[in-house]
């Protein structure tokens, strides 16, 4: 029983003529002829005979003839004749889509091994055009437009690299790898940040299921991830999210396996974690996060955690003297991190740091005191009496805590 094939047009048909032997026996005549320098020759040979295996349904013979027709081309680096026979072979009427899938496979490998950038590109502009539209070669096409984009990244147009990688929609395309898509989006996901396109950033991430790196073999993809959505997550201010990316990078066992990884990454968690705002969700994230025992082995920030956790009044001057050192320049057994480094997100982040531990003390404040003096509370929390010097947010923290806290009790200025 003859194999079921499908035309360009849709239309499925089945191999009425065996082309094969025909073609066996024209074939090497028209390589030996090629390689004469009678190219042109030669491939008016082969367009005659695939006429023929076209219209008799015959796929394999006219894969052959279609493969054999971009490969003498390639061999005569005679690239107005390779791009031209792609079109044309393209285009036939009622063209088999098998065919053309093996034509568009084999000019695919063609496009790395190409050094002159402008035959490269319109080579890659020519199979672009091709497999516009064309489901069964929509891998080689996505593959294609990924390889464009690198070029155009290198040449320094980063926005239009980016805009290129957007057209691809790699999670409807059914005939990809799972992981071949993750690594397409993360790639987008990457251009959009190198553009500062940060909302896209989000709406793309949103198209990759996390569960996908539970499977084996997806560290590597994981962890570019993660870090990829730190970055986003930082120019968000998003720390409780930033956290959990990184607890999710330190949960990864390549990372485990080294002491060095994990510590880094358990110190972001720590630091993280305590430049979130309070909630109740981060409160149970820093109860959590202060269960792991690997926090022995990096003892100042397991301190710094529990002192979060402690129902006792900080003292931010004697909480710097003690930890200031440690978290922004580190030591030789314990190198910081780059939460607090020194640079405008570093400082910022600093302050919020300052802002968290302000936090923590009211909220100690309201459990133990009725009334106070604005003068008392001020000296309690390291503060002016200014209140131009409590930022507006802090502000309103100090109202909510209260109100939620104590019910019916106030503040007596």
């Amino acid at each position: 029983m003859s194999e079921e094939l499908e035309r360009s047009d849709g239309k499925i048909v089945k191999m009425e003529v065996d082309y094969s032997s025909t073609v066996d026996q024209r074939l090497p005549e028209c390589e030996k002829m090629a390689k004469e320098g009678k190219l042109q020759e030669a491939i008016e040979s082969l367009l005659s005979l695939e006429k023929q295996t076209r219209t008799a349904s015959d796929m394999v013979s006219t894969s052959r003839i279609l493969v054999a027709v971009v490969q003498m081309c390639y061999e005569a680096k005679d690239w107005d004749a390779l791009n031209e026979n792609i079109m044309l072979l393209t285009k036939r009427r009622s063209q088999l889509k098998q065919a053309v899938a093996k034509m568009v496979q084999e000019c695919y490998k063609y496009v790395d091994t190409v050094t002159d950038p402008p035959i490269k590109l319109r080579l890659i502009d020519t199979l672009r055009t091709v497999t516009a539209g064309k489901i069964y070669v929509e891998i080689e096409r996505a593959r294609l437009t990924k390889t464009l984009a690198n070029i155009k990244e290198q040449s320094g147009e980063v926005k239009e690299a980016a805009a290129i990688l957007q057209e691809l929609q790699v999670e409807t395309y059914g005939s990809m790898a799972k992981k071949e898509k993750v690594e397409f989006i993360l790639e987008q996901m990457r251009l959009c940040i190198a553009v500062k396109d940060y909302v896209r950033t989000q709406i793309i991430s949103k198209k990759i299921n996390t569960k996908f790196f539970k499977e084996e073999g997806n560290e590597e993809a994981k962890l570019k991830y993660y870090n990829l959505m730190i970055h986003v997550d930082q120019h968000e201010g998003s720390y409780l999210s930033i956290c959990k990316h990184y607890r999710a990078i330190y949960d990864t066992p390549c990372i485990l396996e080294d002491s060095s990884k994990w510590q880094q990454a358990l110190k972001s968690v720590v630091l993280y974690v305590i430049l979130s705002p309070y909630d109740n969700e981060q409160s149970d994230l820093v109860h959590r996060i202060s269960e792991d025992k690997k926090l022995e082995e990096i003892p100042k920030y397991k301190d710094l955690l529990k002192q979060f956790t402690t129902m006792e009044l900080m003292r931010w001057a004697a909480l710097v003297e003690d930890y200031g050192k440690e978290l922004r320049e580190g030591s030789p057994d314990s190198p910081a991190t780059d939460v607090f480094a020194s640079s405008e997100e570093g400082e910022s982040r600093w302050k919020d740091l300052k802002n968290r531990v302000v936090e923590h003390n009211i909220r100690i404040m309201a459990k133990y005191y009725t009334r106070i003096t604005m003068k008392r509370m001020a000296g309690l929390l390291d503060l002016s009496i200014d209140v131009k010097y409590v930022v507006k947010p802090l502000r309103v923290k100090i109202y909510i805590i209260f109100v939620t806290f104590t019910y019916s009790r106030y503040i007596h200025v």
